[in-house]
C-alpha cells in the first residue's frame, strides 16, 4: 500500500462523519424546554409574591421585583411568538 493512502484513510478516519447523528437539535429542544421551565417559574414567583403581598403584606419591594421580572419574562415571549408567527405566514407567501 502506498503511504499517502494510509495518511488519507487516517485523515478519513479522523473527521467527523457526515452520517454520524448531530446532537445539536437535541441540546436546542433542551434549550427551549429550559426556557419554558423558566417562564413558568418567573410568572409562578410572580403570582406568590402578589398573593403573599395582599394576604399577609409581604416586602413591598420583592413584589415590584418580580412583578417586574414577570412582566419581563410575559414580554419576551409575546415577542417570540410574534417572530414565530411572521415566519410561519413569510412561510405561507413563499411560492411553490
Amino acid at each position: 500500500m502506498d503511504v499517502r493512502n494510509i495518511l488519507a484513510a487516517q485523515a478519513y478516519g479522523a473527521t467527523p462523519g457526515a452520517a454520524m447523528p448531530d446532537h445539536g437539535e437535541e441540546s436546542r429542544g433542551n434549550a427551549f424546554n429550559e426556557a419554558i421551565r423558566s417562564f413558568a417559574e418567573t410568572v409562578e414567583r410572580g403570582e406568590t409574591m402578589a398573593r403573599a403581598a395582599m394576604t399577609s403584606g409581604a416586602d413591598p419591594h420583592a413584589l415590584v421585583t418580580a412583578l417586574a421580572q414577570t412582566e419581563l419574562a410575559v414580554e419576551t415571549a409575546v415577542t417570540i411568538r410574534d417572530k414565530v408567527v411572521e415566519a410561519y405566514q413569510e412561510i405561507l407567501r413563499m411560492p411553490v
